[in-house]
């Protein structure tokens, strides 16, 4: 109240001066818009000189407008709709470099150009699947105080490492008037929220327990898709003897040899067994089941191409595609660089759950959120309300290999593989993926990584790599 009497004291005291000086023939001053503006707008006006607060709203320029007098949360609502976004920039922080997951960004990018023809994008982005790369790029970034307005980050666990830091502005007000909590399923809703708050804005989902194989190599070895474990040996001793690399794994991304191991661990453990281990209890890594499944990663290795260390995860599935490989383990953005590849599903390749996850579905969700004090928040702010909606969902992850995080999407639009990983999730038990941040903290990744992609090129230190993911355990809080 004392404020709001002090601004209508000064505003009144200013049009007094105004009448004064036009009684004695002064020209009026059409340039201040801080005399008649409200105290909100007068305070975002006073914080586009000094470093933007989270709750700071719109701009300069925003301040002349009526949005200038809105709430914080009206006026992100109104920013999402274009009212004010009509330049500046818009720096967006990812590490789709690769095949599909560029085509689907490139997709978002035209709706938004559209949208706000007057907005620069700067397309950030950090080559490095799973975002190894990317993501010491953007610490470096953040720890500087130069964030980029918005960044891809994974749904889950991964999003605490952020709040804690005090780096993302929360998003439940805007999550909630652009009605995107109306149309993604709770599993989503509850894992992008953290002590109340919503951070992030999912734009698909996708499954990491997925094999890939090639059709006619199958067919001609007189082969089936291995269902489980025991079936894999079997089928990739068949490989061997007949000159195919049966496995093709990658690990130049950084990333392969831990997605591939936590299959095998959903394989050895079950779906609920598999997700105690992401809790932070230590005594969960000594069950004798984490061993088995240490030994059988060690196996499967002995069957999977000798120069992985050389390779990147497309490069791996690019040797299925050619014959040159019988299986690969990977998320289904393989099944968006396999499209890219011109190729077409149960034609050029096949898919399958990785062998002894029938029936569970490893889910990971690709996010965006808005950085605290974010150089263009309003145009951030209206990023984020196209990577949530309904057209931007539908142009993005048919070229993705993912489905979308909304409920309402037009499944016409997904081909066969998209739609039956649509209806498994639906029907699957399902279990977060920790190579993919959604039972795991950043800390927890990098060492989960750097262990797993050491034991890939040493895969007789069974001790070494079980004392390393054990060690690991107390990162999962941080």
């Amino acid at each position: 109240m004392f404020h709001t009497r002090k601004w209508t004291l000064f505003a009144t005291l200013l049009t007094l001066v105004a009448v004064i000086l036009a009684a004695c023939g002064a020209p009026a001053d059409t340039g201040n818009t801080t005399a008649s503006a409200s105290p909100a707008a007068s305070a975002s006006a006073a914080a586009s000189a000094a470093p933007e607060s989270p709750a700071a709203s719109a701009s300069v320029a925003a301040s002349a407008s009526p949005e200038a007098s809105m709430s914080p949360e009206a006026s992100a609502s109104a920013a999402a709709s274009g009212a004010a976004t009509a330049g500046g920039k818009l720096e967006i922080f990812s590490w789709w470099t690769n095949g599909g997951e560029a085509d689907g960004l490139n997709a978002m990018f035209d709706i938004y150009k559209q949208q706000h023809a007057g907005v620069e994008i700067v397309n950030a982005t950090v080559a490095g699947g799973a975002g190894t790369n990317a993501k010491a790029v953007l610490q470096t970034r953040l720890a500087g105080g130069q964030p980029p307005d918005t960044w891809q980050l994974h749904a889950g666990r991964e999003t605490l490492s952020y709040v804690q830091a005090g780096q993302l502005e929360p998003l439940t007000a805007f999550f909630k008037e652009q009605g995107f909590d109306q149309v993604m399923p709770k599993l989503l809703l509850d894992q992008i929220t953290i002590e109340g708050e919503i951070y992030t804005v999912p734009v698909n989902v996708h499954r990491s327990n997925m094999m890939w194989y090639n059709p006619k190599v199958f067919q001609d070895n007189n082969l089936q898709p291995p269902k489980t474990l025991d079936e894999f040996f079997t089928v990739a001793e068949a490989l061997k003897a007949k000159g195919i690399t049966p496995l093709a794994v990658g690990g130049k991304d950084g990333f392969e040899a831990s997605h591939l191991f936590e299959s095998v661990l959903l394989a050895t453990f079950g779906p609920q067994d598999y997700t105690n281990l992401w809790t932070g209890d230590a005594t969960a890594w000594a069950d004798e089941r984490v061993v088995t499944a240490i030994d059988t990663m060690a196996r499967m290795l002995s069957y999977a191409n000798e120069d992985r260390s050389a390779r990147s995860w497309s490069e791996a599935a690019q040797l299925v595609l050619e014959g040159k490989a019988g299986m690969t383990i990977m998320g289904d953005w393989a099944e968006g660089y396999f499209l890219t590849q011109n190729a077409k599903p149960n034609v050029d390749f096949g898919y399958a759950p990785s062998p002894g996850t029938d029936g569970n579905f490893m889910w990971l969700s690709d996010s965006f959120g808005l950085a605290k004090g974010a150089p263009d928040r309003d145009n951030g702010l209206a990023w984020l309300a196209v990577a949530g909606s309904k057209e931007g969902q539908d142009a993005f992850n048919p070229k993705k290999g993912s489905i979308p995080a909304r409920t309402d999407a037009d499944k016409s639009l997904y081909d066969e593989y998209l739609q039956s990983s649509i209806a498994a999730f639906a029907s699957n038990t399902l279990a977060p993926s920790a190579a993919h941040g959604a039972a795991t903290t950043n800390a927890y990744q990098q060492a989960f990584h750097e262990s797993l992609e050491v034991f890939s090129s040493d895969p007789t230190d069974t001790e070494g790599v079980l004392a390393a993911l054990t060690e690991a355990v107390a990162d999962l809080t941080r």
